[in-house]
């Protein structure tokens, strides 16, 4: 069973700051990919950013400059740092893990349950 536990969200002022963690535990043999993603209401899941296990890192547009994604894969914990938080960031934001269970070779996709991100003042 594989678990991604995530925290940081909360309320935050028009050009505040955030940073969000997710941590992923169980048992599995590797985390290839882990990225941020998140929804508004009314609106489809987005990815926000997400890095391999190499480094490889991709932002959604409207985010660059603002936010930073890292991860330290001794710990299978990735996070994302946001700043300059705007109104339109508000959202549920979701941690997503592509694990290889049982083989690096074959990933799933596991889900964190999400934490709620509201900007406003």
């Amino acid at each position: 069973q594989v678990q991604l536990v995530e925290s940081g969200g909360g309320l935050v002022q028009p050009g505040g700051s955030l940073r969000l963690s997710c941590a992923a535990s169980g048992s599995f043999v590797s985390i290839n990919e882990m990225g941020w993603y998140r929804q508004a209401p009314g609106k489809q899941r987005e990815l926000v950013a997400a890095i391999t296990w190499g480094g490889v890192i991709n932002y959604l547009d409207s985010v660059k400059g603002r936010c930073a994604i890292s991860r330290d894969n001794a710990k299978n914990t990735v996070w994302l740092e946001m700043n300059n938080l705007k109104a339109e960031d508000t959202a549920v934001y979701y941690c997503k893990a592509e694990v290889g269970v049982t083989s690096a070779l074959y990933t799933w996709d596991y889900w964190g349950q999400g934490t709620q991100v509201t900007v406003s003042s």
